[in-house]
């Protein structure tokens, strides 16, 4: 016995030594390569992004085609293996615009000439004319006349202001302005406040500068007098064609009247104008002054609600067409568990020349795909299958993603760890991030690992606390960016990040070129450089590590505070949030339970750990970790948004853009308080017990145990 015993240790020992004579370095060896000067290049980074913007790229152009080769060569060219997955999908462009206004009875009209003006010096003066012309996307043709009202930023509560003034925005034309919501709902609340068209404005005094002595670009980073945000006003995502599935060779597709009454496209004209333009139009409106927070910058004309005496005819015409487009997918398997995926993605499609938004994810995605090639070289292989996405189309209403998420479904419901966001990489200073909870930690882990790139005395996350930004880490309820096909329809934890605290001024505009990136976005990209440094690290990280580095106690925190907010909203009306708070308390000891798990093994491993199998149980431990987002979906989706299926996180009804939790709560919440009947009150009820359900299941899929 004595003797088996010695040589069992002697065993273990000259094992040990070749083990680690012969072992290459630990991960976190490669991990701190990653971040290190010796693989970052600037250069290059500002030299995709050049090559990515020389012209005017929107989706099924050709100059859009072209930069998918690009993307596609530059991955092949790091040894990465990538193709190209193709969907034909329905695709808006304008064919017709034109834009009158009689400013009174006894003034002549106005022609609108509807065009960005091309600065003195403009290098890319000769593409110029690619640009498309401006236009909403799958904006409704039509020629309507009518008085004006100025309708603020056109949200719900700018209407009910409206109503209290007395002001009936029926059959007239409204004029809104930029920002606040998405401006696909700025155009279905006009037209649920019964207006027949909308123009939406660049206002001075949120892109311009303030107006005054404020200068623009290229003197400045203000948005030209003449620059146009333009976008989509598509209410849903993926091809309008296909909702729910994908954009396949002879797939099924629904008729253009089976979309008009879907009522996720715009059943009124809407055109994006100008601020200079919108200006014009203003001073045409009479009638009642605007409140304070109504109006504009110091030398702007006050600001009146109308309607008229101003009259404007819109007249658009848009032309729908079946185009193709192009993802880019790059691989790098997995040496160890290739069937459990770590998801990059950007998009690559753009209004104009997107050297912010999207190319500066682009060229960041790029820098990370070059260094990931550069640690392969060096003998590092990932534990987990990396795949890099470059998306087609997210510009329309995130379709390239969509599409592929929704041929995939079922293997990446089963497979993908998670998905990781970066849409425009940079806008200006300030690191900012989102992301479900369960990746807080890591998040604030990578970025303390790497040197703010505007002050090399501190790390970003330094800047970040710095910064005062609260939350710290935002959410993803909106439906901003690719995260939405994801984490809204299939559940995969997900994150998203940039340099730049707020907008930018050019956005969705023609001056979103190179030349503004280099002069005021990125002076010395730097920030793309720190950019590519976290989104690499937190990658690396969720592809390398043994135990998958998720903590859902955050999770539980979060939507404790907010379950606990909402339960006072509706103090009074018979609702009980009991049940929600029962199964909070139960994610909350599963999380517990999980994290036990994980030492516990940790623990264990030893000697004599050599000759027991611990990677069962670090699987199945790392598979409820991972399928836990799943359990907050709800297979009906969302109450009139059922391609929207997580309880937790989804957009608002009356904003995209907008973040909220609890969604279905919040919206019956709404609902509710305007009918005040005991229908709509039960109705609130029962999407708390919707949610509870949708906890309690996430629960017992980390607690890994049958009922």
């Amino acid at each position: 016995m004595l003797r088996t015993t010695a040589a069992t240790f002697l065993a273990i020992a000259v094992y040990s030594f070749f083990v680690l004579l012969f072992s290459p370095p630990p991960k976190s060896y490669y991990h701190s390569l990653f971040i290190s000067n010796s693989l970052s290049d600037n250069v290059s980074i500002s030299h995709h992004l050049y090559t990515l913007t020389r012209r005017p790229h929107v989706a099924g152009s050709e100059a859009n085609a072209e930069a998918a080769s690009y993307v596609l060569s530059t991955l092949s060219a790091c040894n990465i293996k990538a193709h190209v997955v193709s969907y034909e999908v329905l695709l808006s462009y304008p064919d017709s615009r034109s834009l009158t206004l009689t400013p009174s009875p006894s003034e002549p009209p106005i022609t609108f000439d509807l065009k960005q003006e091309i600065y003195e010096g403009d290098p890319y003066a000769a593409v110029a004319r690619e640009v498309l012309p401006t236009f909403h996307a799958y904006a409704r043709s039509g020629s309507v006349t009518g008085q004006v009202v100025y309708v603020n930023y056109g949200r719900v509560q700018d209407y009910e202001t409206l109503k209290e003034m007395g002001v009936n925005v029926t059959g007239t034309v409204v004029l809104a302005r930029y920002g606040k919501i998405y401006r696909g709902d700025i155009v279905m609340n006009a037209f649920d406040a019964g207006a027949i068209g909308a123009l939406v404005y660049t206002d001075r005094k949120d892109y311009g500068g303030g107006g005054g002595d404020a200068k623009w670009f290229p003197d400045d980073k203000w948005m030209p007098p003449s620059g146009v945000q333009v976008g989509t006003v598509y209410n849903d995502s993926g091809d309008p064609t296909t909702p729910g599935w994908a954009s396949t060779e002879g797939c099924e597709r629904v008729s253009m009247d089976e979309l008009e009454s879907s009522g996720d496209v715009p059943l009124i004209p809407s055109l994006p104008i100008s601020g200079a333009d919108g200006e014009t139009i203003l001073r045409s409106i009479g009638g009642q002054t605007a409140k304070d927070d109504w109006q504009g910058s110091k030398d702007s004309p006050t600001y009146r609600v109308g309607p008229g005496p101003g009259v404007v005819g819109l007249d658009y015409k848009g032309k729908q067409v079946f185009a193709t487009i192009q993802n880019v997918i790059g691989v790098i398997e997995g040496e160890e568990e290739p069937d459990r995926f770590v998801i990059l993605g950007n998009h690559r499609d753009a209004w104009t020349f997107g050297a912010v938004d999207p190319n500066s994810g682009t060229a960041t995605l790029l820098e990370v795909a070059q260094r990931l090639w550069k640690l392969q070289r060096k003998g590092w292989k990932p534990r987990r299958t990396i795949i890099l996405c470059n998306w087609d189309a997210e510009e329309y209403g995130l379709v390239g993603s969509t599409e592929w998420v929704e041929e995939n479904r079922e293997l990446l419901s089963s497979r993908a760890v998670v998905y990781i966001n970066v849409d425009s990489a940079v806008t200006g200073a300030g690191f900012r991030a989102s992301a479900t909870p369960q990746h807080d930690d890591l998040l604030k882990q990578a970025a303390q690992q790497v040197q703010d790139p505007d002050n090399s005395s501190q790390t970003i996350y330094e800047q970040w606390v710095r910064s005062g930004a609260s939350p710290l880490i935002g959410r993803l309820g909106g439906a901003g960016s690719d995260y939405a096909a994801f984490l809204q329809h299939i559940g995969v934890p997900a994150a998203n990040m940039q340099f730049g605290t707020g907008g930018y001024p050019v956005y969705h505009s023609m001056y979103d070129d190179y030349i503004w990136m280099e002069t005021f976005g990125d002076p010395m990209f730097r920030r793309s450089v720190g950019v590519a440094s976290v989104w690499g690290s937190v990658a690396l990280r969720l592809a390398d590590e043994e135990f998958l580095p998720f903590n859902y106690h955050s999770y539980a925190f979060e939507i404790q505070k907010l379950a606990e907010d909402l339960e006072k909203e509706v103090s009074g009306k018979g609702i009980t949030f009991s049940p929600l708070f029962k199964s909070i308390e139960e994610l909350a000891k599963a999380a517990t339970k999980i994290n036990s798990q994980k030492k516990e093994i940790k623990e264990a491993k030893g000697w004599t750990s050599m000759w027991r199998n611990d990677h069962n149980r670090v699987r199945e431990l790392n598979d409820r970790l991972m399928m836990a987002e799943r359990a907050f979906t709800d297979p009906d989706g969302l109450l009139r948004m059922p391609w929207y299926k997580h309880l937790i996180y989804a957009p608002s009804r009356h904003n995209a853009y907008g973040s909220t939790t609890f969604p279905g709560i919040d919206d019956a919440i709404d609902s509710a308080k305007n009918l005040n009947t005991a229908e709509s009150w039960n109705l609130v009820q029962h999407e708390v017990w919707r949610v509870a359900r949708a906890v309690r299941h996430a629960s017992l899929v980390l607690n890994g145990d049958l009922t």
